[in-house]
């Protein structure tokens, strides 16, 4: 019997594979996925808080970032506060591309979820929400007792 870690990490790789498949004729990968939604969430925010949200090295973030800006989809501003720090923008282009995207994320995570009631997928959310605060204490913790 599966334990609920390979569960997990089975049901997260073929919903990524499931998004991929979907993007690809739009021409997105999910990489450039993430980093797009994080910028519509958290827009003007620097490289290295980026990095941090994606859980990446600030490297990877640049080269992403660069590709993105190569294509039209992000920008880069000088940090008024920082002039060695840029904060990223999406472009209109981006957030046309987003609204193409959202339905195929959408269609995905209700694939995932047929069969399952409304209460059904509000308790897996609330469970789903409870691990996720758990592992990110125990990290935070971990982080400040090795710190």
């Amino acid at each position: 019997m599966d334990n609920i870690a390979s569960i997990l990490a089975d049901t997260s790789r073929l919903m990524r594979r499931s998004f991929d498949a979907r993007a690809r004729d739009i021409g997105v990968t999910r990489q450039q996925w993430l980093v797009l939604v994080n910028l519509a969430r958290h827009e003007g925010v620097n490289q290295g808080g980026l990095a941090e949200r994606l859980d990446v090295e600030p490297i990877t973030v640049c080269r992403m970032v660069d590709r993105l800006q190569d294509a039209g989809l992000v920008e880069r501003r000088a940090d008024p506060a920082d002039r060695r720090s840029w904060r990223l923008f999406l472009t209109d282009r981006a957030r046309s591309l987003l609204d193409q995207l959202r339905p195929l994320a959408d269609a995905m995570i209700e694939d995932a979820l047929d069969g399952l009631n409304g209460a059904e997928r509000e308790v897996l959310r609330d469970l789903l929400e409870r691990i996720r605060e758990n592992l990110s204490r125990r990290v935070a913790e971990g982080i400040a007792a090795n710190g």
